[in-house]
């Protein structure tokens, strides 16, 4: 039987959720692996919403749990049912909403406070040996909840020394490349934190999924 990966989404548009082409690049990425998903998120009201249109700030409140489920095709269950059993790894793609939802980050900087169900999530994967990859901004949950974790965000230097602050370690890596942190079991990718176009992120994804199989 093939692995299943819990795949967590933060709304739907770059802005104020989860980054379409870096998920749509992870999931075909991981179908091609032989991965089975799992998508989900946290039942929440996102912490920003924007028209993308315009890129300004909506006034209407949207919830991660049913943005997210625009990627998922309708097929997504909420965070807070996910059972540690459920999954074999952890698959975070980047956009704001991570920065925003998943963690406060975008407002709070390296002081900033993880989602209680993403930080139970990522907490249980570790326990449990099992790998966690995640995408452009994403890693900046990994840092502030794995103390020393070896991530990327491409080469930001304001991002990568919050993430130093936090306690991780920053490693600069290229946009088709992905940056392993083998004791942990943690993979991340620069994606849109590089990367000009889709391609590039689709290549960053591939590379992050094939390290993603080198930790089982």
């Amino acid at each position: 039987m093939g692995r299943t990966v819990a795949f967590v989404l933060s709304g739907c548009g770059v802005k104020d959720g989860s980054e379409i082409h870096e998920a749509v690049s992870a999931l075909i990425a991981l179908d091609r692996a032989g991965y089975s998903v799992i998508f989900t998120a946290p039942d929440v009201q996102q912490a920003s919403t924007v028209d993308h249109s315009t890129q300004e700030p909506e006034r209407h409140p949207r919830n991660a749990l049913k943005e997210g489920a625009r990627i998922a095709r309708g097929n997504i269950r909420p965070l807070s049912e996910l059972d540690r059993d459920d999954y074999d790894a952890v698959v975070f793609p980047g956009g704001f909403g991570a920065a925003l939802t998943l963690c406060s980050f975008a407002a709070d900087g390296p002081g900033c406070r993880v989602n209680p169900e993403v930080e139970k999530l990522i907490g249980d994967a570790l326990r449990d040996g099992k790998p966690i990859a995640a995408m452009c901004i994403a890693p900046v949950i990994i840092a502030r909840t794995v103390p020393g974790a070896r991530v990327t965000v491409g080469n930001d230097p304001k991002t990568a020394r919050a993430i130093e602050t936090m306690g991780a370690v920053h490693v600069e890596c290229s946009v088709d490349e992905a940056v392993v942190d083998p004791e942990r079991k943690i993979v991340t990718t620069p994606a849109y934190m590089l990367a000009e176009g889709p391609a590039q992120v689709y290549a960053g994804a591939v590379r992050m999924v094939q390290k993603l199989d080198g930790l089982f």
